[in-house]
């Protein structure tokens, strides 16, 4: 082999190696780049889900519908308006679309029959309480519409869903609960005459829907219909005319009775139930 031969063997060798380098430096850089992970203080990565698939979720529309809201400025988080692509949110946001609060979950209505000795509550630091009774009711994230007393009993509804709670919260119109009160003693007819036409106490008239007392029951029983969603306003009345409440049993809310569920146990309403609550 020539001198002249092997300097031009060695550059083509030199240059073979250079495209060699060229070409993996090429394919490195076109490799799939995983993207950076964003630090969440208050949820693991594996928590958070899409913005336009938690509007999804809710129900309201699509996926695709979803990224034109958030587009179009219609949709917060947390109090912020949220107008980016891809933005994640963990079940635990206050998402709101037009200023009305959404929820990823589906809607559950559960219905309680309470036993005495639970709280209604969903604090954890209130000993037992009705979220301990339909803890495996459902997967959605429940709570009770207004409260019975620790030692009250009878009917409680639980829902995730909002216009519903609106409902039962509605000073002006309500939801109709009906009660079985047993007094310490008779009450007479005059004291019924009066808790029927409203009592003033405390410069503030107090009303009721109905009361009447229970057909062949004693007459410390009475039955009383009442549209907010606690009880206080039954033992201020009773208080006022010197009664002392033995019992109260929440036996109707609305259309839904204590029939099939025995006390301490729960149903998940039918769908032409929730169908009468939504109309009322």
């Amino acid at each position: 082999m020539s001198r002249h031969q092997g300097a031009n063997d060695k550059r083509k060798n030199s240059g073979r190696g250079r495209g060699n380098s060229k070409t993996k430096t090429y394919a490195r850089g076109n490799a799939p780049v995983k993207p950076k992970k964003v630090a969440n203080t208050s949820s693991s990565n594996s928590d958070l889900i899409r913005l336009n698939k938690y509007i999804a979720n809710s129900g309201m529309c699509s996926r695709r519908e979803a990224d034109q809201h958030i587009a179009m400025g219609l949709v917060s988080v947390n109090g912020k308006v949220v107008t980016e692509m891809g933005y994640k949110v963990s079940i635990d946001d206050e998402v709101k679309y037009d200023g009305a609060r959404i929820s990823p979950e589906k809607k559950a209505y559960v219905l309680l029959n309470k036993p005495k000795g639970f709280a209604t509550t969903t604090s954890t630091d209130k000993g037992r309480t009705v979220m301990d009774l339909v803890a495996n009711a459902t997967n959605s994230r429940i709570k009770p519409i207004g409260r019975l007393g620790r030692n009250s009993m009878g009917l409680l509804l639980f829902t995730n869903d909002e216009k519903i709670v609106k409902k039962f919260t509605n000073s002006k119109n309500g939801v109709p609960r009906l009660f079985h009160i047993e007094l310490d003693k008779n009450l007479k007819l005059e004291d019924l005459k009066k808790i029927q036409q409203g009592l003033k106490i405390e410069d503030k008239t107090v009303t009721l829907e109905e009361i009447s007392y229970i057909d062949g029951s004693p007459k410390k029983e009475v039955g009383i219909k009442i549209k907010n969603t606690g009880n206080t306003v039954l033992r201020t009345i009773f208080d006022h005319l010197k009664y002392d409440i033995v019992k109260i049993d929440c036996v109707a809310i609305a259309h839904l009775t204590k029939k099939d569920i025995p006390r301490g146990n729960w149903k998940i309403l039918t769908e032409q139930e929730v169908n009468t609550l939504k109309m009322l």
